[in-house]
């Protein structure tokens, strides 16, 4: 395992109970890194700090939902109260939604999933600049979009239109805020083995793996690699990109 040398650093990860955020907090608390655990579910949140203290981290664990602009603000303040600042914020959480075309999509699903992908990145990408900005020491943002914030898919129309979104909200924030010292990167995951997955038949699953130049699905700690290196120093010049990580995905 590389260590990207993080120590001193505090970060803010959210979906950070299963997954990609799990991975991605693990690797980044075993660089050094301070961690606010972001999730729903406060039990969920509690064996992951305490798992990671297990191993000799440092952290703390906030139950909320992040689309809720007063908790995710009060989330901020208490990370930054708790462990000394924020300088690096993974914005990871994230739902699937329902399967239907376009036409026939149902808007309660749209809005749902808009609220979850899209609107929370949002929330929390303003709050954690804030925060960056006032401490005046600059930071990376990372937001997990994914390879259909690039190109469509069949059944999942808000997913992909939030993701696609987020990869907007990306690259203007890393504009905007340049001049702060504050790098924003999105990153592109191809269909990763994760919980999100579980449930899906041996059928399925194969069609899936087949659309990948691999042949495979991707593991969750190949994609904490590309987000620990983008929270590191040794990526000071990356900022305003989307960086797919996709086995080949998007190349054909």
């Amino acid at each position: 395992m590389i260590d990207y040398q993080l120590g001193g650093k505090t970060a803010i990860v959210t979906g950070a109970v299963s997954g990609i955020g799990l991975a991605v907090a693990e690797l980044l608390a075993a660089s050094g890194a301070r961690l606010s655990v972001w999730d729903l579910k406060q039990d969920a949140v509690d064996a992951t700090v305490q798992s990671l203290k297990a191993k000799g981290a440092e952290a703390i664990g906030i139950a909320l939902d992040v689309t809720d602009e007063a908790a995710v603000e009060a989330a901020v303040q208490r990370t930054v109260n708790e462990l000394g600042g924020l300088d690096i914020a993974v914005n990871n959480a994230g739902i699937g939604g329902p399967a239907a075309s376009s036409g026939d999509y149902p808007v309660d699903g749209w809005k749902r999933v808009v609220d979850v992908n899209l609107t929370s990145v949002f929330l929390c990408q303003r709050a954690q600049i804030q925060a960056m900005r006032a401490a005046g020491k600059g930071g990376s943002i990372i937001n997990m979009a994914s390879i259909l914030g690039q190109v469509g898919f069949a059944g999942s129309t808000a997913y992909v239109a939030a993701k696609h979104g987020v990869v907007g909200l990306t690259q203007t924030a890393a504009w905007e805020h340049a001049a702060d010292g504050i790098r924003i990167n999105a990153v592109g995951p191809g269909f990763i083995a994760t919980p999100l997955l579980d449930k899906m038949d041996a059928n399925a699953r194969a069609t899936l793996e087949a659309k990948h130049a691999l042949k495979r699905l991707g593991k969750p700690d190949e994609v904490a690699a590309l987000v620990a290196w983008l929270a590191s120093n040794d990526a000071s010049f990356a900022t305003g990109t989307y960086y797919a990580i996709d086995g080949g995905y998007l190349a054909q």
